[in-house]
């Protein structure tokens, strides 16, 4: 995994970083974003569910500050397998969005979930290193397609549109994995037509996480997803890695000196 002078990546192996990866879901989601519902223990200051026991957690860690007190773990990603989400509970994604299309695709899988990094490390390389602990992962795994939710601050759709439709025009998956969001007591977007999508505006207003996964090549789902309990509006995401440009493949292994 991806190591600088005080920066490593790696694979959760201890409670203490399973703990402190819970703690910074819990500073983020819910005391910066005002998640809220029973996956959130203010007594403890950590945020959970019935997920974790099934997932890998892959951790950026800080090595100059405190695992006594729970501070060193600075970024995580949340890694849910096939095998894993078939011996468990599923995959967290599909109680939001129809994951048929994938499940019967015959493809290895992976759900990433639950990314976060502390405000304080954000607009530089943590998530760069993060990233490239994925692609690690991936790689060594034999992922042929990692997918997962990342959301648009907020549940109000109407300044959302632009950049939603401006999505649904360029990134939209092939129809043969075109994962639709499930129905919800409220009507779906009117996205805009594509000519009137302003675009400098709309990625202006896209997550960076969201621009990572389509810089890999990534595509949309069909729909959003209201997620009231963590305020924020989902899409749906995906990258199928059989088609990712061969010279990052390339470049990857070279850096990790495999043939």
């Amino acid at each position: 995994m991806p190591k600088s002078s005080r920066l490593e990546v790696r694979i959760a192996d201890s409670e203490q970083d399973i703990l402190a990866s819970k703690k910074l879901r819990y500073q983020v989601f819910a005391k910066e974003y005002g998640a809220v519902g029973p996956n959130v223990d203010h007594q403890q200051q950590i945020e959970t569910d019935r997920f974790d026991p099934y997932v890998q957690n892959l951790i950026l860690v800080d090595s100059h500050r405190s695992v006594e007190h729970l501070e060193h773990v600075v970024g995580v990603y949340r890694l849910m397998s096939s095998n894993a989400a078939s011996s468990g509970c599923g995959f967290y994604s599909q109680s939001e969005f129809d994951l048929n299309p994938l499940l019967t695709s015959g493809c290895s899988l992976v759900e990433l979930g639950r990314s976060c990094v502390h405000p304080d490390y954000r607009g530089g390389m943590a998530m760069f290193q993060l990233f490239n602990g994925v692609a690690d992962y991936v790689i060594d795994n034999g992922i042929e397609i990692m997918f997962g939710v990342a959301s648009f601050h907020g549940t109000d759709l109407e300044p959302l549109l632009n950049p939603l439709s401006f999505l649904r025009c360029h990134h939209l998956a092939p129809k043969d994995l075109r994962v639709k969001a499930k129905r919800q007591n409220r009507d779906s977007p009117d996205f805009l037509p594509c000519e009137l999508v302003e675009q400098r505006t709309a990625l202006q207003a896209i997550p960076p996480l969201i621009k990572a996964y389509l810089r890999l090549g990534g595509f949309v789902g069909d729909g959003v997803y209201l997620d009231v309990e963590f305020n924020c509006t989902d899409v749906f995401l995906l990258v199928d890695t059989r088609n990712m440009a061969e010279d990052r493949k390339a470049r990857y292994l070279k850096y990790r000196g495999t043939k």
